[in-house]
């Protein structure tokens, strides 16, 4: 029988993770800063608060890492909101199911129009996002909205609902690159307090997507948390034996990570840990040690001074000319939002920001042309 990401974590207890990681010394740290291959015990020294005396190396190794491999450039993307139509109950989210919103499903016209803003921006990698609801905002639309958007963008990537073997399957054959999914929070045992009811308070079917999504060939797999649900040094933990899981049984996908911070969205849900900045940029540098060949990206969420800092510093792409809203192209909307933007730069001025830091600017994905 094949084994399951769950299997290797079920019988945890998570607050003996978090005190293994809070339990690192300074020693850990330095060990792992020398380690040629990091194990999962070194990536908790490399997160823990010991680690916070070392941020300089860690910063100078990232920064080292990410240009070796991706050299000096950054990539681009877009997300295009296809809906904010949502069924489940996610008490942080601005699309919860009973957040007296209004609700807006694109029409092609509709989408062709945001197609149309969008290449107007020169962007040519777009992400498509969605709320989940099966019945509105199902599979046949899916796969419709990736083939309007086929002919205009190079490259198509999505987050939206998790999906079975064969609808992963159609979405590759209709022409998309990358799927992220986000657990949201590891944490079993309090899942269901900020999922109570809609297809996302399935805590294993979600923490199974990823595999399922190797399973039918996707060329590119996200994983990732959102930072403010439970104690995020044990989210990180969680998530780095996640990544390792799938690229040891999983290796011909590429993986790439993400760890957006909570920002203010309707409903006002307020965020239970805080991750401070210096803290956020601890995390990015260890992942970027553990794993030198994962992408991971920095979202509109971030301001734009902590952004322009992370040029060089192990980001390796960034969305820019961010709307949250469906329709927000061609037609801005911030009652339709999912949470409020931090950095509203146009792309226009993010390209001048990253070519005054040394770096180039990328608007499509060449590596699957590459590979």
């Amino acid at each position: 029988m094949e084994t399951k990401f769950y299997d290797t974590i079920k019988d945890l207890d998570w607050d003996e993770v978090t005190k293994s990681i809070y339990e690192k010394t300074t020693e850990d740290v330095e060990r792992a800063l020398s380690a040629k291959h990091l194990s999962i015990e070194d990536f908790k020294a490399l997160i823990s608060p010991s680690a916070s005396k070392y941020l300089e190396p860690m910063a100078q190794r990232s920064r080292e890492i990410t240009q070796r491999r991706f050299g000096k450039v950054m990539q681009f993307y877009v997300p295009l909101y296809l809906s904010n139509e949502c069924t489940n109950h996610c008490i942080y989210c601005g699309f919860n199911h009973n957040n007296p919103i209004e609700r807006k499903t694109l029409s092609d016209e509709e989408i062709l129009a945001e197609i149309k803003a969008i290449k107007a921006m020169n962007m040519d990698n777009v992400l498509l996002l969605t709320g989940e609801h099966p019945k509105n905002v199902g599979i046949d639309y899916i796969e419709n909205a990736i083939k309007l958007c086929r002919p205009y963008f190079s490259t198509i990537n999505l987050e939206v609902f998790p999906m079975k073997v064969d609808e992963y399957k159609r979405v590759i054959d209709a022409g998309v690159n990358s799927v992220y999914v986000y657990q949201e929070t590891y944490n079993e045992k309090i899942y269901k307090h900020y999922h109570p009811k809609g297809m996302k308070s399935n805590y294993n079917y979600r923490l199974e997507t990823q595999e399922r999504l190797a399973q039918a060939g996707m060329h590119r797999i996200g994983l990732g948390s959102l930072i403010g649900l439970e104690e995020w040094r044990t989210e990180m933990v969680f998530m780095a034996m996640h990544l390792r899981f799938m690229t040891k049984n999983y290796w011909r996908s590429k993986y790439a990570v993400a760890f957006p911070r909570m920002r203010p969205a309707e409903g006002g849900f307020q965020p239970n840990f805080i991750m401070s900045d210096k803290e956020f940029a601890q995390t990015i540098w260890a992942y970027r040690m553990f794993d030198n060949d994962i992408e991971i990206s920095m979202t509109t969420r971030e301001s734009r001074d902590f952004r322009d800092n992370f040029v060089s510093l192990g980001i390796t792409s960034m969305s820019a000319g961010s709307k949250t809203d469906p329709g927000g192209y061609a037609k801005p909307d911030t009652e339709l939002e999912q949470f409020h933007i931090n950095d509203n730069r146009n792309v226009k001025e993010m390209e001048e920001m990253v070519r005054s830091k040394g770096y180039d600017v990328v608007y499509k994905d060449w590596d699957k042309i590459l590979n």
